[in-house]
C-alpha cells in the first residue's frame, strides 16, 4: 500500500476548544458541491446551491492558506506569490504533484486514497459504498478497477472522471467536525441523523480504523451502536434511532464534554455516548444542552462557541434566563405557556448519574466551565450574535456568527458578513483583521502568528455561508496544545 501521508510522531490529543491548534482534518470543496441542484439541496442538507469556483478560489483557499501559516508554515512561507499566481490551483489538489501535502493540515481525501491502496480494504469499501448507494454489479466491477486516487474522488464527489454522476454527492463532507470528535486521545465517531451523510460516515469509519496514522489509537475509536428499540420498531420512523453528530459535541476541558440534544443528535444517542465515555474513562462529566429541534439551530455549535477561557459567543435567544411572563402584562394571564427557545441543561457526573445537576441558563453553565473547569480568574464575558440587536441577532446566527474556530486562545476565524457581531467583538477589545491583509503581513514578516492576541480574523463568505456552516463546522481538531 502506497502511503502519501504518514508521520511516526503522530499524536491525537484534544482537551479543550481553545488550546493552540496543532493538527486538524479538513476537506476542501470538491466537484460534488457544484452538482447540488435546487430540487435536492435540502435533501442533501444544503440551504442553497453554491458557485464552486468562487467558494474555492475566493473563499476556502484562504482558509487553507491561513491554517498552513499557523500550523505548518514551511509549506507556504515565502511561496504565497507563486501559489496565488498559479491559476490551475495545483497547490490545493490532492492528486497533484504540487499539492501542499501536510500532516498538520490534513486533507481527508488524501487519507481515503491512502487506504484504497490496500486491495483488501478497497474491495470491502467499494462493496459497502455500492450497497448503501444501490449500485449495479458492473459498476461495482468498474470501481474496483479504478486507481486509488481516482476512486477517492469518485467516492466523495459521486461522479466518474468523465463527469458522469453515479450516485449523489456528499457536499457536507466539508464540515469535517461532524464526522467525529477528538476527546482527549479518543475519537467518537459520528452517527448521522440523515441518510445524506451515511456515505461520509462510512468513509470516516474506514479511514480511522485503517489508516496507519491512527494505528496506535485503534482501541480508542468509539462507535455508537443502534438500539434494539430502533431495530424492532415497525415502519421506518427515526424516533428510537441513536444519532450523534460532531457539531453537537464540545470538549471544554480534559474531564468535561458538552453534548447537544438537537435536531441531529437524539436523546438515545446521547445516552449511549455518555455510558461509553464514562465506561472508558474518557471524561467524568457530561453536560447535555437541549436546544429547539429546528433547522435554524441544527447543532449546538451553531448557537455558541468558545473564544477564550473566559469569553464565549452565543445567540441571545437560547441563553439568559427569561424574565418575561411575570404577570405584569395582560398577555401573561391569557396564555398558559410562553413559547421559549431557551436551552435546557442537565449535567451528569460519572458515578452519580441518578443525581444530575440542572443549570438555569446556558450562561450559567459556561460561567461554571470558565471558572471551575478552566480556572479563569478574569470576569466571564459573553458576546452576543448581532450585538444582541433584533433582527441582526437571528440574521447573523443564520450566517454562523456563533460558529467560530479558535486557532489559539483568543484568536478566532469567522465570516466577514456578520457586521453587528464583529462590532460586539470590538466593544470587548478584540481586533478585527481581514484574512487577505493578515496573510500579506505574515508573508512579509510584518507580523508573526505568535504576536496575535484577542483577534477576530474575517473570512470571505458570500458562497460558503450558503452551505449553513462556519469554520467550527469545517474543522475536526486532532491535536491541540493543553491550556
Amino acid at each position: 500500500m502506497k502511503i502519501m501521508l504518514f508521520n511516526s510522531d503522530f499524536r491525537l490529543q484534544v482537551s479543550s476548544e481553545i488550546g493552540t491548534l496543532e493538527r486538524l482534518l479538513i476537506h476542501s470543496p470538491d466537484s460534488g458541491l457544484g452538482r447540488v441542484v435546487p430540487s435536492k439541496a435540502q435533501d442533501w442538507l444544503f440551504e442553497d446551491i453554491v458557485h464552486l469556483d468562487t467558494i474555492r478560489k475566493d473563499e476556502y483557499d484562504y482558509y487553507v492558506k491561513l491554517l498552513l501559516y499557523f500550523l505548518d508554515p514551511s509549506k507556504i512561507k515565502g511561496k504565497l506569490k507563486d501559489i496565488d499566481g498559479d491559476k490551475s490551483r495545483a497547490f490545493y489538489k490532492p492528486g497533484h504533484a504540487n499539492f501542499y501535502k501536510s500532516d498538520k493540515v490534513i486533507e481527508i481525501q488524501v487519507l481515503l486514497q491512502d487506504i484504497l491502496g490496500d486491495e483488501n480494504i478497497k474491495k470491502k469499501l467499494v462493496a459497502a459504498v455500492c450497497a448503501i448507494e444501490d449500485c449495479n454489479y458492473l459498476l461495482q466491477q468498474e470501481l474496483l478497477e479504478t486507481s486509488p486516487e481516482d476512486l477517492a474522488k469518485v467516492m466523495i464527489s459521486g461522479s466518474l472522471n468523465d463527469d458522469t454522476m453515479i450516485f449523489a454527492p456528499i457536499p457536507n463532507l466539508i464540515f469535517t467536525r461532524d464526522i467525529g470528535i477528538t476527546i482527549n486521545n479518543f475519537v467518537l465517531l459520528n452517527k448521522p441523523a440523515k441518510k445524506a451523510r451515511s456515505r461520509e460516515a462510512l468513509l470516516a469509519k474506514y479511514i480511522f480504523f485503517n489508516h496507519p496514522l491512527f494505528k496506535a489509537y485503534k482501541a480508542n475509536i468509539i462507535e455508537i451502536p443502534d438500539s434494539l428499540q430502533y431495530f424492532l420498531r415497525p415502519g421506518e420512523e427515526q424516533i428510537e434511532k441513536n444519532t450523534l453528530e460532531g457539531g453537537d459535541v464540545m470538549v471544554v476541558s480534559k474531564n468535561h464534554v458538552i453534548i447537544g440534544h438537537s435536531e441531529r443528535t437524539s436523546a438515545r444517542g446521547i445516552n449511549e455516548a455518555i455510558k461509553i465515555l464514562f465506561e472508558k474513562n474518557v471524561v467524568d462529566k457530561v453536560s447535555v444542552v437541549k436546544i429547539p429541534h429546528k433547522r435554524d439551530f441544527m447543532h449546538i455549535d451553531t448557537v455558541f462557541t468558545q473564544v477564550k477561557r473566559n469569553v464565549w459567543v452565543i445567540l441571545h435567544a437560547i441563553g439568559k434566563a427569561d424574565f418575561s411572563g411575570d404577570g405584569s402584562e395582560p398577555i401573561d394571564h391569557l396564555l398558559k405557556e410562553q413559547v421559549s427557545e431557551k436551552a435546557e441543561i442537565t449535567q451528569f457526573v460519572k458515578g452519580k448519574i441518578q443525581y444530575p445537576k440542572k443549570f438555569a441558563c446556558i450562561e450559567d453553565l459556561l460561567q461554571d466551565i470558565s471558572v471551575n473547569d478552566l480556572k479563569s480568574t478574569e470576569k466571564v464575558e459573553f458576546i452576543y450574535s448581532g450585538n444582541e440587536k433584533f433582527p441582526y441577532d437571528s440574521r447573523e446566527q443564520w450566517t454562523d456568527s456563533c460558529n467560530l474556530l479558535a486557532i489559539k486562545e483568543g484568536v478566532v476565524l469567522g465570516y466577514d458578513r456578520n457586521d453587528h457581531t464583529l462590532e460586539a467583538f470590538k466593544q470587548k477589545g478584540f481586533k478585527v483583521i481581514p484574512v487577505k491583509k493578515l496573510l500579506q503581513k505574515l508573508e512579509n514578516n510584518e507580523l508573526q502568528v505568535e504576536d496575535l492576541t484577542d483577534t477576530f480574523i474575517t473570512m470571505p463568505s458570500a458562497e460558503l455561508s450558503r452551505a449553513r456552516g462556519g469554520f467550527h463546522c469545517m474543522s475536526m481538531p486532532l491535536l491541540r496544545a493543553d491550556i
